[in-house]
C-alpha cells in the first residue's frame, strides 16, 4: 500500500508544486532534494518505486529532473546538516519522509517540504491541522493512530472467540506508543487482554512468534512501523 502511494500520489504532490513554481520564475530543470531519515540502501526499492512514479508521469531522473541525495552517511544526528545542505543548493522541493521532516522545517521556511508518510503531523507539532496545515510542508498521512484501533475492531469480527492478542511493536519507532494506546483502550472495550511484543530488528522477528504461540495468543496485530515493511521486502 505505501508503495502505491509513493509510486502515484506523491509525485504527482511534488511535480504540482514544482510546476507552481516554475510559473514564476524562468523555466529551468527542477530539482528534488531528499532527506531520508536513515541509510538510502536500506529504503531502496522505496526509492525506486517514487522513480517510477516520476517516470509515470514524463520526468526522467537526469533528463527533465534531478534528484539530489544527501552526501555521507544518514544519521539521525546528522539531519540537520543535511538539511541545511539542500537548503545551501537551493533545491526546489525537499521530500522528508517521518523523522526527517522536522530538520527539513528547522532549516528553512521557503522552500516547499512534502512528507510522504507521517501517522499524525498534528499531534507532532509538524502542522496546525490537516485540513489548514500552514507553512511550507504538505504530504500523505497515514493517521496510523485512529486506524490502530479499527484494525482491533475487524480482527475480532473475525475471530469473535480470541480472548488474548499479541501485538507487534518496536522500541526504535518514536510513533508507535499513540498507536498502542489506541490499541490498549479498544482491548478493554473488548475485555482482551494483549501481549506486547518488541522487535528491534530482523532476528527478532523468530522470538516475538515464539513468545506469541508461548503465551497463546489467539491473534497477532503488526503495529505501523516501517521498519517491518523493509524486514518483508528482505524476506
Amino acid at each position: 500500500m505505501k508503495a502505491k502511494i509513493l509510486v502515484y500520489a506523491l509525485p504527482a504532490l511534488i511535480l504540482t508544486i514544482i510546476h507552481l513554481a516554475q510559473a514564476q520564475q524562468t523555466k529551468k530543470v527542477p530539482r528534488i532534494g531528499i532527506l531520508p531519515p536513515g541509510p538510502i540502501t536500506e529504503r531502496m526499492h522505496l526509492w525506486d518505486a517514487f522513480r517510477q512514479g516520476l517516470r509515470e508521469l514524463g520526468y526522467v531522473e537526469g533528463q527533465n529532473i534531478y534528484l539530489i541525495f544527501p552526501s555521507g552517511d544518514v544519521k539521525p544526528e546528522r539531519l540537520p546538516h543535511l538539511a541545511a545542505e539542500l537548503v545551501r543548493l537551493k533545491v526546489d522541493v525537499i521530500v522528508a519522509p517521518s523523522a526527517s521532516a522536522l530538520a527539513a522545517m528547522n532549516a528553512t521556511k521557503k522552500i516547499p517540504i512534502v512528507t510522504p508518510v507521517q501517522s499524525d503531523p498534528v499531534k507532532t507539532g509538524l502542522v496546525a491541522s490537516l485540513a489548514r496545515p500552514g507553512g511550507n510542508l504538505t504530504g500523505l498521512a497515514t493517521l496510523a493512530t485512529d486506524l490502530s484501533g479499527k484494525r482491533f475492531e475487524l480482527l475480532k469480527e473475525v475471530v469473535p472467540e480470541v480472548s488474548r492478542i499479541a501485538v507487534l511493536s518496536s522500541p526504535r519507532s518514536g510513533n508507535v506508543r499513540p498507536q498502542i494506546r489506541a490499541t490498549e483502550i479498544t482491548a478493554r472495550a473488548f475485555g482482551v487482554q494483549l501481549e506486547l511484543l518488541e522487535v528491534s530488528g530482523p532476528d527478532d522477528f523468530e522470538r516475538a512468534f515464539q513468545a506469541a504461540r508461548k503465551t497463546r495468543a489467539g491473534a497477532l496485530i503488526t503495529l505501523d512501523v516501517a521498519s517491518f515493511l523493509l524486514t518483508v521486502r528482505r524476506s
